[in-house]
């Protein structure tokens, strides 16, 4: 693997900046993170954080909206922002010698913005119009309605809102919601990227140190419903989702959660595809995933089928996940570790990637893990391990959605 040199900074405003220096690329990448996601907004009012983020970018500093797409074109960096439960968050990849130019436009969006008035009702309207495709698209809304089902509130929110929320959203509540959430202080810098780590310091300092802290807002835990719930929707599809306890992603166990559920749903050779899909035909879609906040986790299954074969799809399903603890095979552990170091080879070479994983990580365990370190865990994994994990975390607290004609018989 490739040698890593990560760099941590901390400034006096509680912001967080984390460089990694990736001599053989000529890129350079970063991810700014800002406490100001899904959990803080106010109640009943979800969907503020999204259209919070919209509006920031439609006006920073001295330029308006088509003067800030210009710059960033200007300079080819390829932008993104994202909002998350936790963070709202700015990226962007463009040439290393670019990067520090790209940089004050986005200290301007986060400490300047002029959230102008004029683009309120456009915002908003892209917000409906975001929410409206998601009732178009089940496989979308299935895992919006389980998460929240699963999850306490107000983690279990979606993080494009609710359509009759965003009824309650002025904007007022976005210039107060950005005035008090968009802050340094639990902020991260993540960059990477062929850079030098002292200069990007300096320059970090000089943009984003003046950055007043702002109190931290108190967040009210709601306990999730959980449970088996049903969505009625005529269709001759049925669209199935699953949710199950798990480990966060600082757990020392984290790495054989993962593997589990790659060896449950990593491909074409995993669990859930040869059996459902394969061999049964039940389905044209199964999958699972590990999802992690930050003290606890769940395994996210999905499988769309026909209204005919929904049944025996949950069925084999659920016996499928049951299964895995009582045995796996060596040629399935060597898959998931082949899958594993293809995905930090590719990483190796992203600086994008690297940038956000490096932010993730400094959340999550408050330093960063190497690539070398993470093939290091993936090669010290055995079936042996695995299994015994899953015996010790066997399937519970098991929250079932459905969306379709009918609703389905669960035996948990």
């Amino acid at each position: 693997m490739q040698s890593q040199s990560i760099h941590t900074y901390q400034y006096d405003n509680g912001l967080t900046l984390l460089v990694e220096k990736m001599e053989h690329v000529q890129s350079a990448a970063f991810s700014i993170l800002t406490p100001a996601g899904t959990i803080y907004e106010p109640a009943g009012e979800n969907g503020t954080a999204a259209a919070a983020l919209d509006l920031i970018t439609r006006g920073a500093g001295d330029r308006n909206s088509r003067e800030l797409t210009s710059a960033l074109d200007f300079l080819g960096v390829q932008a993104s922002e994202n909002v998350g439960w936790n963070f709202l968050s700015f990226s962007g990849a463009t040439l290393a010698e670019n990067l520090l130019d790209a940089l004050p436009i986005y200290a301007d969006f986060v400490q300047r913005p002029t959230l102008p008035e004029d683009q309120f009702p456009p915002v908003m309207n892209s917000a409906v119009q975001s929410l409206l495709s998601i009732e178009d698209e089940p496989q979308r809304k299935i895992f919006v309605e389980l998460r929240e089902r699963c999850y306490d509130d107000p983690w279990g929110r979606s993080t494009d809102g609710r359509i009759a929320d965003l009824q309650k959203i002025s904007h007022k509540s976005l210039v107060d919601f950005t005035k008090k959430n968009v802050r340094p202080n639990g902020a991260l810098i993540g960059v990477a990227g062929n850079v030098d780590p002292d200069e990007v310091h300096k320059h970090v300092e000089e943009l984003f140190g003046g950055w007043e802290k702002l109190p931290e807002l108190e967040i009210v835990r709601t306990p999730c419903t959980g449970g088996v719930h049903h969505i009625e929707h005529e269709s001759s599809q049925t669209h199935i989702g699953i949710a199950y306890d798990s480990v966060s992603y600082s757990h020392p166990d984290y790495l054989t959660a993962w593997a589990a559920v790659s060896i449950l749903s990593g491909g074409s050779s995993s669990r859930l595809f040869t059996e459902v899909r394969e061999k049964r035909g039940l389905c044209y879609s199964v999958y699972a995933t590990l999802n992690s906040l930050l003290t606890e986790g769940r395994v996210f299954a999905y499988a769309g089928t026909t209204t005919e074969r929904a049944q025996e799809t949950l069925d084999v399903m659920l016996d499928e996940i049951r299964k895995l603890g009582d045995g796996i095979d060596d040629d399935e552990l060597r898959r998931c570790k082949a899958r594993t170091k293809s995905s930090l080879i590719m990483q190796q070479e992203s600086t994008g990637a690297r940038a956000g994983a490096i932010a993730r990580d400094w959340f999550h365990l408050q330093r960063v893990k190497t690539l070398d370190e993470i093939h290091e865990q993936v090669e010290a994994l055995t079936v042996d391990r695995i299994v015994e994990y899953l015996n010790q975390h066997p399937i519970q607290d098991v929250t079932v959605l459905t969306i379709g004609a009918e609703p389905l018989n669960v035996n948990l």
